[in-house]
């Protein structure tokens, strides 16, 4: 290697300490967050997907964080944001870290991913573009991933908050 280049390895070690980083100052300031909330749970870091992820679970079945998970998930979308927030104050890096509580977001997930499946398949079979429901980017990700696995493509439209889906025929 010479002087003022890195291999391919090293920069992939180097992103990986970056989100280990991350996912330890997220996991600081959400233990914190706890901590005042008086709520109990365990951190469970990881790097999924070239990004941070971070849950709380809870061994007393979750009833408690549900208070941090909200209506549709918007504590939790806030509670990310802020996360989001505190590693960027730490690091000087835009975070693109996933929060997850009780499991909530990987329940969506998979009922995400099942939308996305049937709407494909009901394309496939009618030849006709089927619209969604509006969803957060989170959940429109899910969708598209869906829909590119089940071989079609689709489109966001709209304006948030009331952008959709559109699943279209190959």
């Amino acid at each position: 290697m010479t002087e003022g280049t890195t291999s391919a390895a090293a920069e992939g070690a180097d992103t990986l300490t970056r989100l280990e980083q991350e996912g330890e100052i997220a996991a600081d300031y959400l233990e914190g967050l706890l901590d005042i909330a008086d709520l109990d749970g365990d951190i469970d870091m990881d790097v999924e997907a070239d990004r941070a992820s971070v849950s709380i679970i809870s061994d007393a079945g979750g009833r408690d964080l549900q208070k941090l998970v909200g209506r549709d998930g918007e504590v939790l979308e806030a509670l990310q944001e802020l996360t989001r927030l505190a590693v960027h104050r730490e690091t000087g890096d835009r975070s693109r870290l996933m929060l997850d509580i009780a499991g909530y977001r990987a329940k969506k997930r998979a009922e995400l991913s099942e939308l996305g499946a049937k709407a494909a398949a009901e394309v496939k079979s009618t030849g006709e573009p089927v619209k969604l429901k509006p969803m957060t980017p989170f959940e429109r990700k899910v969708v598209h991933d869906a829909v590119k696995t089940a071989g079609l493509r689709s489109e966001s439209e709209g304006e948030e908050p009331q952008r959709f889906v559109v699943v279209l025929p190959a």
